[in-house]
């Protein structure tokens, strides 16, 4: 989505030389592994997240072109939405207090971000889906300015051939339509970056997939989409369902998603960059100058722009990333199953018990993956999206083998938890930063309770009083408001509307 691509059109004659290029640029990849070219091991660790615009009524605010004008600073950036914007964190090495020292960076970012907006009538607000979104909110005319989004766009409705369909079925049902992506534009994220070694890709990108249940579970801060209670966390299944390509009847044939969990624990980086090309056609057929197999026989470090960009359009929950820094080429895990939100606290939480945990897993001598079968981790992470903290997850047992179903807060607690505080020893990370963020996770299985189960709960209290559904899902986002600008962790927020 941030590649900066000109509005264009494609005739056949560029579809096949994209093809081309892109078998170039996967060869030019294996051959940069094969020749062991990568950056050795940094313990480098990265942070993006996605923010919502919201007025002082809890509406979404489509002011992102005058907020970035007043913020100026390339740290912020669009989104889809108007009424979206992106922070980037710049990489930070993951040992010492960095877990205090990205806290603090995120706090002063945003209150600045936020008092800029304030300026134009609206304030920053971290969160999965914005409860006051509305189906009208969400059409072309509200994307961003930015000829990359009216591209791809076009280019997936006319994969499609027919108009978008929603269908989410959890505490409530949302069935409706849209001719365009830009349902898309609702789910806000954090992603988390990790650069590795090639030798190090498969260990660490297994245990995310293994993990992404639990991280949901504890994490889950999206239970409304356009006025409908629905999954604890609808981010994915609204994702997967607005950036799909396929008619039904290709549904029916068992094809791909471009939203896509996967289907199967991998060997190496290189099968995933692999799959992405037989799997998915490209969408966005553009082609540059470079010939990656030349730059690569002159002893060069070739950009493979075709491929990172037809990467960037396969929305995988853990993506792989091919970059360049200093002239020399490395590999990162993109983890992008949390939401955004709630608070800073809550954000650094969810960060340490990622690191934490696949640096553990990824370094059993039987690793998790050997004992749990894909199919079981892709349950889990629906399971999770279900029912956010209270869902039941199937887990390796001990010893005995075999799988189990244990409740999400119990796994978490007995077993990964310490699993995570060990992870976080392994990088280096000061014990004070390890045991603060990894509390607010325990907290939240202590007391059942994350963003998720905040909201439901302050909007059937508001409900309660009288409110109808529209004043309800709005005085509980000025209420969260409120709330994530404490900066206390979302475990500690009592429920309910004050006033």
């Amino acid at each position: 989505m941030g590649e900066k691509v000109a509005a264009v059109e494609f005739d056949l004659a560029d579809r096949q030389r994209h093809r081309d290029k892109l078998r170039q640029c996967l060869e030019g990849l294996g051959r940069l592994l094969e020749e062991k070219r990568f950056d050795r091991p940094r313990n480098l660790m990265g942070l993006e997240i996605e923010l919502n615009l919201a007025g002082p009524d809890g509406m979404p605010s489509m002011m992102n072109a005058k907020v970035l004008e007043r913020i100026a600073s390339h740290d912020f950036q669009t989104e889809l939405g108007q009424f979206n914007l992106e922070v980037n964190i710049v990489p930070h090495r993951l040992s010492g207090r960095v877990l205090d020292q990205l806290a603090e960076e995120l706090r002063t970012g945003l209150s600045y971000a936020d008092r800029k907006a304030r300026e134009v009538g609206s304030r920053i607000v971290m969160i999965g889906i914005l409860p006051t979104l509305g189906q009208a909110d969400l059409v072309p005319a509200n994307f961003s300015a930015a000829d990359r989004y009216a591209l791809l766009n076009e280019q997936v409705m006319a994969a499609r051939g027919e108009d978008v369909s929603i269908h989410i079925e959890g505490v409530e049902r949302l069935t409706c339509t849209a001719r365009s992506i830009c349902p898309e534009a609702a789910c806000t994220s954090v992603q988390l970056h990790l650069q590795v070694t090639p030798g190090r890709f498969a260990a660490v990108w297994n245990a995310a997939q293994a993990v992404a249940a639990a991280q949901i579970a504890v994490g889950a801060n999206s239970p409304f989409l356009f006025g409908r209670e629905l999954w604890r966390e609808s981010r994915p299944p609204l994702f997967v369902q607005s950036t799909d390509t396929r008619p039904p009847e290709l549904q029916a044939q068992g094809v791909r998603p471009r939203t896509w969990f996967g289907e199967r624990w991998i060997g190496s980086a290189y099968e995933l960059f692999e799959e992405n090309l037989r799997y998915f056609p490209p969408l966005l057929p553009i082609s540059g100058d470079e010939d990656p197999l030349r730059v690569l026989a002159e002893g060069g470090v070739p950009r493979l722009d075709e491929l990172t960009l037809h990467n960037g359009t396969v929305y995988r929950w853990n993506r792989p990333v091919y970059g360049i820094a200093d002239g020399v080429p490395h590999l990162r895990v993109e983890n992008r199953v949390l939401p955004a939100g709630p608070t800073v606290t809550d954000v650094l939480a969810n960060t340490a018990f990622y690191y934490g945990l696949v640096r553990a897993l990824a370094e059993e001598p039987r690793p998790v993956w050997t004992r749990l079968p894909f199919a079981a981790a892709a349950d889990n992470f629906d399971a999770a999206c279900r029912h956010g903290i209270d869902a039941v997850l199937r887990w390796p047992k001990g010893r005995n083998g075999g799988v189990a179903e244990v409740p999400a807060v119990r796994l978490v607690r007995e077993e990964l938890l310490p699993l995570a505080a060990a992870g976080l020893d392994a990088w280096g990370v000061e014990p004070a930063d390890r045991d603060r963020y990894l509390g607010v996770i325990e907290g939240r299985c202590r007391w059942r309770a994350n963003g998720a189960s905040w909201q439901t709960a302050t909007y059937h209290a508001a409900r309660e009083r009288g409110m109808d559904r529209h004043a309800a899902l709005a005085a509980t986002t000025r209420r969260y408001c409120e709330l994530m600008a404490t900066g206390e962790p979302v475990h500690t927020w009592p429920v309910g509307i004050v006033g």
